[in-house]
Protein backbone atom coordinates (compact mmCIF):
# COMPACT_ATOMS: atom_id res chain seq x y z
CA UNK A 1 0.00 0.00 0.00
CA UNK A 2 1.39 3.52 -0.91
CA UNK A 3 1.34 6.49 1.36
CA UNK A 4 -1.12 8.39 -0.65
CA UNK A 5 -3.38 5.59 0.01
CA UNK A 6 -2.40 5.31 3.42
CA UNK A 7 -3.50 8.76 3.62
CA UNK A 8 -7.02 8.54 2.29
CA UNK A 9 -7.46 5.66 4.09
CA UNK A 10 -6.38 7.16 6.98
CA UNK A 11 -8.82 10.32 6.59
CA UNK A 12 -11.78 8.09 5.29
CA UNK A 13 -12.04 5.88 8.45
CA UNK A 14 -11.43 8.92 10.58
CA UNK A 15 -14.80 9.90 11.21
CA UNK A 16 -14.29 13.51 10.10
CA UNK A 17 -17.46 13.42 7.79
CA UNK A 18 -19.51 11.79 9.51
CA UNK A 19 -19.63 13.55 12.59
CA UNK A 20 -21.29 16.53 11.18
CA UNK A 21 -24.53 17.29 11.97
CA UNK A 22 -25.95 19.69 9.32
CA UNK A 23 -29.46 21.00 11.10
CA UNK A 24 -27.39 22.42 14.36
CA UNK A 25 -24.70 23.73 12.00
CA UNK A 26 -27.22 25.60 9.95
CA UNK A 27 -29.21 26.71 13.38
CA UNK A 28 -25.77 27.55 14.87
CA UNK A 29 -24.67 29.59 11.58
CA UNK A 30 -28.06 31.30 11.49
CA UNK A 31 -28.20 32.28 15.09
CA UNK A 32 -24.76 33.69 14.24
CA UNK A 33 -25.99 35.69 11.42
CA UNK A 34 -29.17 37.17 13.51
CA UNK A 35 -26.23 38.04 16.36
CA UNK A 36 -23.80 39.69 13.81
CA UNK A 37 -26.75 42.02 12.21
CA UNK A 38 -27.93 42.87 15.93
CA UNK A 39 -24.52 44.20 16.20
CA UNK A 40 -23.77 45.82 12.89
CA UNK A 41 -27.71 47.68 13.56
CA UNK A 42 -26.37 48.75 17.09
CA UNK A 43 -23.02 49.79 15.82
CA UNK A 44 -24.58 51.96 13.14
CA UNK A 45 -27.25 53.68 15.93
CA UNK A 46 -24.92 54.68 18.50
CA UNK A 47 -21.55 55.18 16.49
CA UNK A 48 -20.02 58.95 18.13
CA UNK A 49 -16.76 59.34 15.80
CA UNK A 50 -15.99 61.38 12.83
CA UNK A 51 -16.42 59.32 10.02
CA UNK A 52 -18.48 56.23 9.83
CA UNK A 53 -17.72 53.04 7.84
CA UNK A 54 -20.11 50.83 6.76
CA UNK A 55 -17.82 48.52 5.43
CA UNK A 56 -16.38 48.08 9.47
CA UNK A 57 -19.46 47.45 10.11
CA UNK A 58 -20.28 44.93 7.77
CA UNK A 59 -16.98 43.36 8.91
CA UNK A 60 -18.80 42.89 12.10
CA UNK A 61 -21.67 40.30 10.65
CA UNK A 62 -18.92 38.24 8.58
CA UNK A 63 -16.64 38.28 11.89
CA UNK A 64 -19.37 36.72 13.87
CA UNK A 65 -20.25 34.45 11.39
CA UNK A 66 -16.89 33.20 10.78
CA UNK A 67 -15.95 33.18 14.20
CA UNK A 68 -19.04 30.37 14.46
CA UNK A 69 -17.40 28.04 11.54
CA UNK A 70 -14.69 28.51 13.56
CA UNK A 71 -15.64 27.28 16.32
CA UNK A 72 -17.88 24.67 14.73
CA UNK A 73 -14.92 22.86 13.01
CA UNK A 74 -12.77 22.69 16.23
CA UNK A 75 -15.16 21.55 18.36
CA UNK A 76 -16.35 18.41 15.54
CA UNK A 77 -12.50 17.00 14.98
CA UNK A 78 -8.95 17.49 16.95
CA UNK A 79 -7.40 16.95 14.26
CA UNK A 80 -9.17 19.77 12.17
CA UNK A 81 -8.75 22.05 15.20
CA UNK A 82 -4.93 21.49 15.11
CA UNK A 83 -4.65 22.44 11.37
CA UNK A 84 -7.23 25.20 12.54
CA UNK A 85 -4.70 26.55 15.02
CA UNK A 86 -1.61 26.46 13.14
CA UNK A 87 -3.52 27.87 10.04
CA UNK A 88 -4.58 31.05 12.16
CA UNK A 89 -1.24 31.41 13.78
CA UNK A 90 0.45 32.89 10.72
CA UNK A 91 -1.93 35.12 9.87
CA UNK A 92 -1.11 39.16 10.56
CA UNK A 93 -3.92 41.75 10.75
CA UNK A 94 -1.99 45.13 10.44
CA UNK A 95 -5.06 47.68 10.06
CA UNK A 96 -5.37 50.20 13.17
CA UNK A 97 -8.54 50.42 15.14
CA UNK A 98 -8.46 54.14 15.46
CA UNK A 99 -11.71 54.28 17.94
CA UNK A 100 -11.19 52.37 20.90
CA UNK A 101 -15.15 51.52 21.02
CA UNK A 102 -14.45 49.72 17.71
CA UNK A 103 -12.46 47.02 19.33
CA UNK A 104 -15.06 46.85 21.80
CA UNK A 105 -17.38 45.81 18.87
CA UNK A 106 -14.76 43.60 17.47
CA UNK A 107 -14.66 41.62 20.52
CA UNK A 108 -18.39 41.52 20.83
CA UNK A 109 -19.00 40.19 17.61
CA UNK A 110 -15.87 37.20 17.85
CA UNK A 111 -17.15 36.71 21.13
CA UNK A 112 -20.89 36.17 19.88
CA UNK A 113 -19.95 33.60 16.89
CA UNK A 114 -17.82 32.11 19.65
CA UNK A 115 -20.92 31.59 21.76
CA UNK A 116 -23.12 30.60 18.45
CA UNK A 117 -20.80 27.90 17.57
CA UNK A 118 -21.07 26.74 20.80
CA UNK A 119 -24.29 26.51 21.17
CA UNK A 120 -24.74 28.74 24.06
CA UNK A 121 -27.29 30.76 22.22
CA UNK A 122 -29.05 32.00 25.45
CA UNK A 123 -25.11 33.24 26.94
CA UNK A 124 -24.93 34.69 23.71
CA UNK A 125 -28.39 36.50 24.17
CA UNK A 126 -27.87 37.56 27.94
CA UNK A 127 -24.42 39.30 26.90
CA UNK A 128 -26.01 41.09 23.72
CA UNK A 129 -28.40 42.86 26.20
CA UNK A 130 -26.08 43.43 28.48
CA UNK A 131 -23.71 44.95 25.70
CA UNK A 132 -27.00 46.79 24.76
CA UNK A 133 -28.00 48.25 28.07
CA UNK A 134 -24.44 49.62 28.77
CA UNK A 135 -23.72 51.67 25.41
CA UNK A 136 -27.45 52.91 25.83
CA UNK A 137 -26.38 54.03 29.17
CA UNK A 138 -23.18 55.42 28.22
CA UNK A 139 -24.82 57.39 25.15
CA UNK A 140 -27.25 58.71 27.18
CA UNK A 141 -24.90 60.51 29.18
CA UNK A 142 -22.48 61.52 26.03
CA UNK A 143 -25.54 62.84 24.23
CA UNK A 144 -26.16 65.62 26.76
CA UNK A 145 -23.42 67.64 25.48
CA UNK A 146 -20.14 67.38 23.39
CA UNK A 147 -16.96 68.64 23.19
CA UNK A 148 -15.47 71.60 20.21
CA UNK A 149 -12.78 73.09 19.85
CA UNK A 150 -12.71 77.49 19.48
CA UNK A 151 -10.15 78.73 17.47
CA UNK A 152 -10.23 82.19 17.99
CA UNK A 153 -7.67 84.86 16.42
CA UNK A 154 -7.76 88.37 18.34
CA UNK A 155 -5.80 91.49 18.97
CA UNK A 156 -4.56 92.53 22.75
CA UNK A 157 -5.14 90.96 26.01
CA UNK A 158 -7.70 92.49 26.96
CA UNK A 159 -9.65 91.23 23.94
CA UNK A 160 -8.29 87.82 25.28
CA UNK A 161 -10.01 88.15 28.60
CA UNK A 162 -13.44 89.21 27.29
CA UNK A 163 -13.11 86.04 25.13
CA UNK A 164 -13.08 84.10 28.51
CA UNK A 165 -15.21 85.98 29.98
CA UNK A 166 -17.67 84.96 27.20
CA UNK A 167 -17.20 81.39 28.35
CA UNK A 168 -18.98 81.60 31.35
CA UNK A 169 -19.84 78.44 33.40
CA UNK A 170 -19.04 76.35 30.66
CA UNK A 171 -16.34 73.75 31.20
CA UNK A 172 -12.80 74.66 29.09
CA UNK A 173 -9.47 74.05 28.88
CA UNK A 174 -6.97 76.22 26.97
CA UNK A 175 -5.24 74.19 24.57
CA UNK A 176 -2.97 76.08 23.06
CA UNK A 177 -1.99 79.51 22.63
CA UNK A 178 -0.16 81.14 19.69
CA UNK A 179 1.13 84.67 19.53
CA UNK A 180 2.13 86.30 16.49
CA UNK A 181 3.21 90.43 17.13
CA UNK A 182 -0.33 91.89 17.83
CA UNK A 183 -1.83 88.56 17.07
CA UNK A 184 -3.02 85.64 19.17
CA UNK A 185 -4.70 82.32 18.26
CA UNK A 186 -5.89 80.51 21.35
CA UNK A 187 -7.28 77.15 20.68
CA UNK A 188 -10.17 76.30 23.26
CA UNK A 189 -11.88 72.83 24.41
CA UNK A 190 -15.08 73.76 25.33
CA UNK A 191 -17.90 71.58 26.53
CA UNK A 192 -21.36 72.55 25.30
CA UNK A 193 -24.64 71.74 25.83
CA UNK A 194 -27.41 71.09 23.18
CA UNK A 195 -28.34 74.24 21.09
CA UNK A 196 -26.32 76.17 23.37
CA UNK A 197 -24.25 78.33 21.21
CA UNK A 198 -24.75 81.76 22.43
CA UNK A 199 -21.42 82.53 23.41
CA UNK A 200 -20.27 82.23 18.96
CA UNK A 201 -22.16 85.21 19.38
CA UNK A 202 -20.81 87.00 21.92
CA UNK A 203 -17.48 86.31 21.16
CA UNK A 204 -17.79 87.24 17.49
CA UNK A 205 -19.01 90.85 18.85
CA UNK A 206 -16.05 91.37 21.23
CA UNK A 207 -13.57 94.48 19.83
CA UNK A 208 -10.36 93.06 17.96
CA UNK A 209 -11.77 89.79 17.23
CA UNK A 210 -10.89 88.84 13.55
CA UNK A 211 -12.56 85.53 13.73
CA UNK A 212 -14.22 82.14 15.85
CA UNK A 213 -13.87 78.68 14.49
CA UNK A 214 -16.30 76.20 16.40
CA UNK A 215 -15.00 72.48 15.59
CA UNK A 216 -16.51 69.19 16.23
CA UNK A 217 -14.27 67.28 19.07
CA UNK A 218 -14.22 63.30 19.05
CA UNK A 219 -12.60 63.57 22.37
CA UNK A 220 -13.48 62.77 26.46
CA UNK A 221 -13.34 65.82 28.43
CA UNK A 222 -11.68 65.24 32.11
CA UNK A 223 -12.15 67.95 34.83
Amino acid sequence: MSVKDMIKKSVLESGVFDQYNIPSILVALAAALVLGILIFLVYRRFYTGVIYSRTFAVTLVGMTVLTCMVTLAISTNVVISLGMVGALSIVRFRTAVKDPMDLLYLFWAITTGITAGAGMYVLALIAAAIMILMIILFYSRQQRGKIYIAVIHYSGDEAGDEVIRCFGKRKYFIKSKTMRKEKTEMAVEIFCKQADMDFMEKIRAIEHVDDVTLIQYNGEYHG
